[in-house]
């Protein structure tokens, strides 16, 4: 019989967190645009392995956006073979500030992860440290 899980097990995804500014003017527009994704753009981004995927806005613009991915370099080069995606990206480039123009898949400030609980709380329980 297999010991219980813990559910403290590291996740063999890859998390990624990123950030972009969307312009103050085109705020309210840009959370109606995700109110309602393209469903063609979803299926897109669950085919190509953007999973857990969750956009933030800040009330000063700062966009930050989380996802889990096996391989994301990987996940953007599938996307970035999709046609809806290319259509997606060229009617959203208008919202964001600092990009001189470039799609958002290809301006995205990529944050370094530092902290995650469930790693150390995984790893403590290896070592034997849990208490």
């Amino acid at each position: 019989m297999a010991a219980p899980s813990t559910g403290l097990q590291a996740s063999s995804k890859t998390r990624v967190c990123f950030t972009l500014r969307v312009r103050p003017d085109r705020m309210d527009e840009y959370r109606e645009r995700h109110a309602a994704v393209w469903p063609e753009m979803l299926r897109a981004l669950a085919d190509t392995g953007w999973s857990n995927y969750s956009l933030f806005l800040g009330d000063d613009g700062l966009l930050v956006g989380y996802l889990e991915t096996d391989d994301f370099d990987a996940a953007r080069a599938g996307m970035a073979r999709r046609e809806v995606n290319a259509r997606w990206q060229a009617e959203m480039a208008p919202f964001f500030e600092g990009t001189d123009g470039a799609n958002a898949d290809d301006a995205f400030n990529v944050l370094t992860e530092v902290f995650n609980l469930e790693t150390q709380l995984a790893a403590t329980t290896a070592e034997g440290g849990a208490e």
